[in-house]
This record gives C-alpha cells, structure tokens and sequence, in this order.
C-alpha cells in the first residue's frame, strides 16, 4: 500500500505541475463540440470516448480499485470449503490497484491519438486444505497502449468516431512470490500483463442536447500469437453505455451500464499445475458479466485550477456467469484528473 500512495502522489504532482505549466502558456482550452461543461467526457471509467481539436493536448490520470471477494460457478456462488473440495489451495480474495497515466494529442482535426501507461498492484489472499493462509503480491508496469481515434461525423447535437489501438507486451508474465511451496510462478490472474501484441478495435457515439448528454461505446480486445510462457489470454468484448446531466455549469451526474465478455485462455504456461489451484487452470478463466456505475464529473470553472477536471465513477455487478471456481467481483471504484491545453 505505501508503494502506491507514493506513486500516487508523485504522479499527481508531476502532472499537475504540467497541467500548470501549460496553463500558464495557454490560458485557456476548449473542446472539438464547443462549450466546456463537466459532462463534455464521459464518465473517467470509460476510456478513448472524446476527441481534442487539432493541436490540442490533454494529459490524465486514473487510479482504479477493485475488489474480488467469493467464488462462483456460472452465478452461483461457492463457499471456500467448495473450492477446497476440488483443488488443495482456494483464493478467498483478490484486490487490483491501477495507476493509469494518460496523455491525447490531435495531430489533424480528424485524427486524435493516445497513449496510456499503467502501473499496476496486485494482492491475492489464499487458504489452503490444511488450514494455512497465505498472500501473493506484484506490482509494477502493465502493458503500453497505443492508439487513434477517427472523427466519422459530427454536428452541434451527435458525434461518431473510429477508435483503433494496440497494446504492447510490456508487463511482466513471469512474475513470482512466496507459497507455501516456496518461491513460484504466479498464476494467471496475478501476472501483470498479457505477454502479446492485442488489436483493439472500438467505436464511439456521444451525444448532448440542453443540460442532457449520452453516449455508447462497443470495444474489443484481440489477441495475437502466444506469450513467452506458450499461451494467450481470451479476446475480450465490452459494450457500455451512459447517460448524465449537468447539475450546475462545473458538476455533472453520471449512470452507466457496462457488459463485458471475455474468453477462456489458450495454451499453458508448464510452470503452473492446474489441478493445485483453480487461477492455475486456464479453462478456469472465461465470464460475463453486467455492471451498473454512478459517477460524478467536475469542471473547475476559474481560479488556479480553472479547466483541471476531476471525476469519480463507482461500479457493482448485478449479474455475472464465471467459469469457475473463479474469484468474482464486488466492486471498482475509478478516480481521475483530466486536463486539455
């Protein structure tokens, strides 16, 4: 925990002098569908849903929480005694802190591109048959991602764009910890990135009219060769969908619903034994599920901060289908700070 409190407040200094810096220079900043108002980007859950006038920077920051609390197979839930009944060690909960750092430029006035950078904790609590408790951690850089948006059509009340990504293999896949089998591999879910190149394809649609604002989002993940360790995570699919309203002219209120969907993994890594624990099985890593989140977006309007945007978007499943025994979700809290110069 002290490691990402400080990296927390080291990033959010570092960007903030930035975003101070180019205000200083700038003075001002506006967006490509006119008029700043806190409902201008869609809740700081949802990422790539906004495009900048050519020229324009913007520089982010996100910390994301989420916790894993319980087991489930299919929607019912498993107690630990259940897991233990079929594998010798149970994960009874998992927490995931993320640090992402953003940064957008419009080259053309058509053409957005982005950059994001996470570095990411992971904490993984376990008991086994024999009564002995233990914890596995990791932490550091996840993988890079790349990619552009496309501006398909617009006017003053409706918006499309194309949006087309990479993700680069830079987080670690051979990531180790102590067990009470001494030092080991890691399972899945505890590595810190996916080992291979990921196309991710997306399109946009957002709309406003009066103090209303909308918008939709189809996203997809596709995985490409296999990794080091010989196997490949599932493509992913995620659909979501928001509405909000600008309570005054710097807060806006957010309510969104998110479904994803995402594949079991292919191949294996040799290091990991199946039958020892069920994140160790990669037939053991598909789901779906459907979350609902309420979020609020504020836009300081003048003084120091003028134009720094700051949200909080909260999310909790109301349905989810896990092959399992699978650690299932409770729920994830994003907080971020935006600013455009």
């Amino acid at each position: 925990m002290s490691i990402s409190i400080r990296t927390f407040a080291a990033a959010f200094a570092a960007l903030f002098l930035l975003s101070a810096a180019a205000g200083a220079q700038s003075g001002h900043h506006h967006h490509a569908d006119g008029g700043a108002r806190p409902d201008d980007h869609a809740p700081i859950g949802v990422m790539a849903e906004h495009m900048h006038n050519k020229g324009e920077w913007m520089l982010s920051y996100r910390f994301m929480f989420m916790d894993m609390d319980g087991n489930r197979d299919g929607t019912d839930g498993l107690s630990t005694g259940e897991v233990l009944a079929q594998f010798p060690v149970a994960p009874t909960e998992m927490t995931t802190m993320m640090h992402m750092f953003g940064v957008m430029w419009a080259p053309l006035q058509q053409i957005t591109l982005m950059a994001m950078l996470p570095l990411v904790q992971k904490s993984m609590d376990h008991t086994t048959r024999m009564g002995v408790d233990f914890t596995t951690d990791t932490f550091g850089v996840g993988d890079f991602k790349f990619g552009g948006m496309v501006r398909l059509w617009e006017n003053e009340t409706h918006h499309f764009h194309f949006n087309a990504g990479m993700s680069f293999p830079t987080g670690s896949v051979t990531e180790t910890d102590d067990t009470p089998a001494g030092n080991a591999q890691l399972p899945y879910p505890m590595q810190l990135g996916s080992g291979t190149y990921d196309f991710l394809p997306g399109v946009t649609y957002t709309g406003r009219i009066e103090s209303w604002s909308w918008g939709a989002q189809a996203n997809g993940v596709i995985r490409v060769g296999r990794n080091s360790e010989d196997y490949r995570l599932g493509d992913g699919y995620q659909l979501t969908g928001w509405g909000a309203r600008a309570i005054t002219d710097w807060v806006s209120a957010s309510l969104r619903l998110d479904w994803r969907d995402w594949g079991n993994i292919t191949g294996a890594d040799s290091s990991l034994n199946p039958r020892m624990v069920p994140t160790a099985d990669p037939d053991l890593r598909a789901g779906r599920r459907l979350d609902i989140g309420v979020g609020l977006n504020f836009l300081v309007p003048k003084g120091v901060l003028a134009g720094n945007r700051f949200a909080v978007e909260a999310m909790f499943p109301t349905y989810q289908s896990l092959d399992g025994p699978q650690l299932e979700q409770d729920w994830m809290i994003t907080a971020g700070w935006q600013y455009a110069f």
